[in-house]
């Protein structure tokens, strides 16, 4: 058997992460101008959790997948399913196409994170993990750099459909590296999979979904969320092969990590969606400039991460991830506080690169502990598990705060939603009516300020989850024997 090329098969998975990663700031950058020309500014937020939702709810699948069939198979699948859907999404003309093909972009991205981490996990030592994970925290800040650039001039000289279509050459370039040079060995056994724990889960986090987007007014989803949620807990219980499997979680590392990824990253995805969204609403600043201001976080992660990377074997993993949690405080204290019309550009840009700072020693270390604390045969799912939690904590995260914008602009029946679509446009809505126009700005503003402090509130959660960090070994590994549970 040829054996894998450890430099080009890391540099097609770097590729990967760097379409995932250009997509989240481009797109972001982009959306409003989508709005004002598509319409549909009510429907926002979904755009952005559809292709988390999709992709949320894959990722665990996903990481089965890996552990049973062999990972190359499932990143090339997703891959080229996330490019179809680039593709896609470039051709929509309503916000209705977009937000379903968005949807199908999604399901090809919930392969594409998880298992590109869990391959580096199986090619590299614990000592050059530390370092790989790191240096690929930099893909994160290299698309941090042009992302927002990127965006603003695709608006600007060409069309927002060209932000779909740059995924292109990196995805076929991504697919040609991983063909020819990574090889892997699986021994491949007849499996079940569970098909009862997945549509379980599917329906679950359609139902936290949608009624965390209630806020207040279609809250159904909530309690079938939580029968949904027991149902499955008691399926992954006795199926053979399940999703996620229950007993990962006697590992109080994999639980930690869960808790404090779903809110860092409800923060996280909350702060890159509706940053620009205020940038170029209220205060009427361009795409570039809307892009320039979640600059400071994008680049600061990756920064840290590397850091992070060199102090692990040093310090463990305890002292980075509290320290970077509490980083994670500061800044979006003090963009809750100070991200207003008055505020000099520099105070918001430095509170969002503290929490980027933060971020990067708390998720770098968070991930390499869950790998550190399973064999090769969980490694997979354990990993696809915490990546899970992370995802869904964004998408509920970005649709709660989605639900709040909403609401204060549908506050006053008199104004029509149109209008608010036309505050998105390039003018900024200046063909509207004086009054109008203050109106929504200020509704607009109210509910974007009102979703910075319940940014500030998750990462004040995930800081207290991570004061329960325990200590973990950084040789030592827990097989699924050690964590099976007899039925």
């Amino acid at each position: 058997m040829r054996t894998t090329h450890r430099p080009l098969t890391t540099l097609a998975l770097a590729l990967s992460l760097f379409m995932a990663a250009l997509e989240a700031t481009v797109v972001s950058t982009a959306m409003p101008t989508v709005v004002g020309e598509l319409g549909g500014i009510q429907h926002y937020a979904w755009v952005f959790t559809a292709y988390m939702l999709s992709s949320t709810i894959t990722v665990p699948i996903y990481g089965k997948l890996a552990d049973l069939y062999g990972r190359k198979p499932v990143l090339l699948f997703g891959i080229v399913l996330f490019l179809v859907g680039s593709i896609a999404s470039g051709l929509s003309t309503s916000m209705a196409m977009l937000i379903g093909f968005r949807t199908l972009q999604g399901l090809g991205a919930g392969a594409m994170q998880p298992v590109a981490l869990t391959i580096i996990g199986d090619i590299y030592t614990l000592e050059e993990r530390a370092k790989v994970q790191g240096a690929f925290s930099a893909v994160w800040g290299i698309a941090g750099l042009i992302g927002p650039i990127t965006g603003g001039f695709i608006v600007k000289y060409l069309t927002w459909h060209w932000v779909f279509f740059i995924n292109v050459p990196v995805g076929v370039g991504c697919l040609v590296l991983l063909l020819s040079y990574f090889h892997e060995r699986v021994e491949r056994k007849p499996q079940k999979l569970d098909y009862a724990g997945a549509a379980l889960l599917t329906g679950w986090v359609v139902a936290l979904l949608v009624g965390v987007q209630g806020v207040g007014v279609n809250l159904w989803g909530l309690p079938v969320a939580a029968v949904l949620l027991a149902a499955f807990v008691a399926v992954e219980r006795k199926a053979a092969e399940p999703i996620i499997p229950m007993s990962i979680f006697k590992v109080p590392a994999i639980v930690i990590s869960s808790i404090a990824g779903a809110l860092f990253s409800a923060a996280m995805f909350g702060a890159t969606t509706y940053v620009p969204l205020f940038v170029q609403g209220v205060l009427g600043g361009t795409p570039t400039e809307a892009g320039g201001m979640i600059t400071p976080m994008i680049v600061g992660w990756p920064l840290a991460a590397l850091v992070a990377g060199k102090l692990l074997l040093k310090t463990g993993f305890r002292p980075l991830i509290v320290g970077g949690l509490g980083l994670t405080v500061v800044g979006t204290t003090l963009m809750a506080l100070l991200l207003g019309p008055q505020a000099p550009k520099l105070v918001p840009e430095v509170a969002m690169g503290l929490f980027g700072i933060g971020m990067g020693f708390a998720s770098t270390a968070l991930l390499i502990a869950v790998q550190t604390s399973v064999g090769w045969e969980l490694r997979g799912v354990a990993t696809a598990s915490n990546m899970f939690f992370r995802t869904i904590g964004g998408a509920i995260g970005v649709g709660l705060m989605g639900g709040v914008m909403v609401s204060q602009l549908l506050k006053d029946p008199t104004v029509p939603i149109s209008a608010a679509n036309a505050l998105m446009s390039p003018d900024h809505g200046q063909d509207l009516p004086a009054d109008l126009l203050a109106t929504l700005s200020g509704a607009l503003g109210t509910g974007l300020s009102i979703n910075f402090w319940l940014i500030c509130a998750f990462t004040v959660a995930a800081f207290a989850a991570g004061l329960f960090f325990p200590k973990v070994s950084r040789t030592a590994t827990v097989s699924s024997t050690e964590v099976a549970t007899p039925h």
